[in-house]
């Protein structure tokens, strides 16, 4: 069986160019980074207007070691929509380095279904990474320099907020000491790195409307607070501009291809376990303006990447989805059921019945509190029996879903024709959407909302620590913004080893931040970690580079 990056090597990709043109972008926006990969001028968007296509939103049940395929399935969608004679394009987020070293993998898909340049896509890319991790730095620099320099701002240094970045996953720099060497070697002080897709200026970045709407969110940054707790902010140091010209080119959205030659825009990688977790919104502007229909994805299960992306990305920038996909595969849901990773491969209802109730509730979410119109796409398995698949297909159908099985891993587009005619038919379909919480609700009630309308928790509790930080943010005036809770991945609750959807529990909220430029509160529960550490044996040792350059070992 070949490796995703064996099946990426063995298609020879079309010429950009051509893609672009497919994609209806005139020359002059395009800026070529080789014979593969291109930016696209955001101004685009303001000299062509366009009529905005369809938007799907791609999400999943909650991941587990057995894998659920958001990204493949993604991919595979936009080729079987296109085989079906539709306008599509995709709209992706960029892989970070830590993860491709460590332990999760690519975000370039997979099998069939993937996009390429894959071996670009997931290390350097376009550079859009380096960039947000520069002018993330260069901040960090010109704080330590302004308190040097006599500190007029009055940071308290035990109050700075603002950590360096690095993409790479180093727990050793989580906590760190700087400043030692004297008093020409700048102040000593406790400090951090976060991996820069923990960044607020992805966050940011990927959030951003306008080279000018950036420069504005970037001056809002708090980086610290004085001695009385009042918040020092990036534009007291006047550092947006220079940060802006470190960001002007990445903000760009970049164009590639599926496998296949669909036009795919992948720009923006935010974590979806700590900030938003989805593409830029300059990225899904461009793909619903250049096709009929635009295919995008949230990060990890629905309760944290589609939950933000409805709430905090839909929110500000006034989108409105048409239909929502959500993945999973049988042996994940057998694994939410208590069967061990090695036992996958062997048929059990009983287990399968008992995990269902994670995507089942899922999908409730999506009808119910979002009242969006949902299809399931199970993500196909050999192992997978008729038995089980008719199983999750009756328990959908109680929910008045419809059930796809998607086999575009294996087939490519071919593969997502059948999931690709049931998102077409929801599409056309009117909906209602909402939020899950409006605007005016103080921080404690938005969280109190996501935690039992999403979470089905019981409640939620808040440590002291917590409640003085939402009593000061809401008395500098950020009550108004939406909510992005920094929760487990693997849990609708605080707690990852309650898989399936648990019941009778409670959310403990630790502490609360602002993210005034990104526009959000975040809301940190149980321990979750914004620089990774590597694994025992990381995927760094089997990646290796041939005489020719030919990379090997990358998934």
């Amino acid at each position: 069986m070949l490796s995703d990056i064996e099946i990426a090597q063995s298609v020879t990709p079309e010429h950009i160019s051509a893609i672009a043109e497919r994609a209806g972008v005139p020359e002059k926006y395009l800026e070529m980074y080789g014979s593969y990969k291109a930016k696209v001028d955001y101004n685009l968007l303001l000299d062509e207007k366009h009529e905005p296509g369809k938007l799907i939103l791609v999400t999943a049940i909650n991941p587990t070691p057995a894998g659920e395929g958001k990204t493949t399935t993604t991919v595979g969608l936009a080729d079987g929509m296109r085989k079906i004679g539709k306008n599509v394009v995709v709209a992706l987020r960029e892989p970070s380095l830590g993860p491709v070293f460590g332990i999760k993998g690519g975000a370039a898909g997979g099998g069939w279904a993937q996009v390429v340049p894959m071996e670009d896509i997931n290390l350097h890319f376009t550079g859009d990474f380096h960039a947000i991790g520069a002018a993330n730095n260069l901040l960090a620099a010109m704080i330590d320099n302004h308190i040097h320099q006599g500190n007029e701002l009055g940071f308290d240094v035990r109050k700075i907020t603002w950590k360096r970045a690095v993409d790479m996953n180093d727990r050793q720099l989580r906590n760190i000491v700087c400043g030692m060497g004297g008093k020409a070697h700048g102040v000593p002080r406790e400090d951090g790195f976060d991996i820069t897709v923990a960044s607020e200026i992805m966050a940011i970045f990927c959030l951003a409307t306008s080279i000018t709407d950036l420069k504005e969110r970037l001056a809002r940054i708090v980086v610290g607070y004085t001695r009385d707790d009042q918040p020092i902010t990036a534009g007291q140091l006047n550092a947006e501009g220079a940060m802006t010209a470190l960001l002007k080119d990445a903000l760009k959205p970049n164009l590639v291809q599926t496998l296949e030659g669909t036009p795919a825009f992948v720009h923006g990688g935010p974590f979806a376990n700590i900030a938003h977790g989805c593409n830029s919104i300059m990225a899904t502007r461009m793909a619903m303006a250049l096709g009929d229909y635009c295919i995008t994805e949230a990060g990890f299960g629905a309760d944290l990447g589609a939950e933000k992306f409805l709430d905090i990305k839909c929110r500000l920038a006034d989108l409105k989805p048409d239909a929502v996909v959500v993945v999973a595969t049988v042996r994940a849901l057998k694994n939410h059921g208590g069967v061990a990773k090695a036992d996958l491969n062997e048929e059990n209802l009983e287990a399968l019945e008992a995990g269902l109730p994670n995507l089942l509730q899922h999908v409730e979410n999506i009808t119910k509190v979002y009242k969006l119109p949902c299809v399931v796409a199970i993500n196909a398995f050999p192992t997978d029996t008729k038995a089980e698949l008719d199983l999750v297909e009756a328990k959908c159908k109680e929910l008045g879903v419809n059930v796809a099985l998607s086999e575009v891993w294996a087939k490519g587009g071919e593969g997502g024709m059948a999931l690709a005619e049931e998102v077409v038919r929801l599409c056309e379909e009117p909906n209602d959407f909402s939020f899950a919480y409006e605007d005016d609700l103080s921080i404690a009630e938005k969280i109190k909302v996501i935690a039992q309308r999403v979470y089905h928790a019981d409640g939620v509790d808040f440590t002291p620590a917590a409640k003085k930080e939402i009593a000061q943010l809401e008395a500098l005036g950020f009550a108004h913004m939406p909510v992005c809770m920094a929760k487990t991945q693997y849990s609708f609750s605080d707690d990852q080893t309650k898989l399936g959807a648990p019941r009778g529990f409670r959310i403990t909220v630790r502490k609360a931040k602002v993210s005034a430029g990104a526009g959000f509160i975040v809301a940190l529960t149980g321990d979750i970690m914004t620089m990774p550490g590597l694994p025992k044996r990381p995927a760094a040792e089997r990646i290796d580079v041939d005489e020719t350059g030919k990379i090997s070992g990358l998934f």
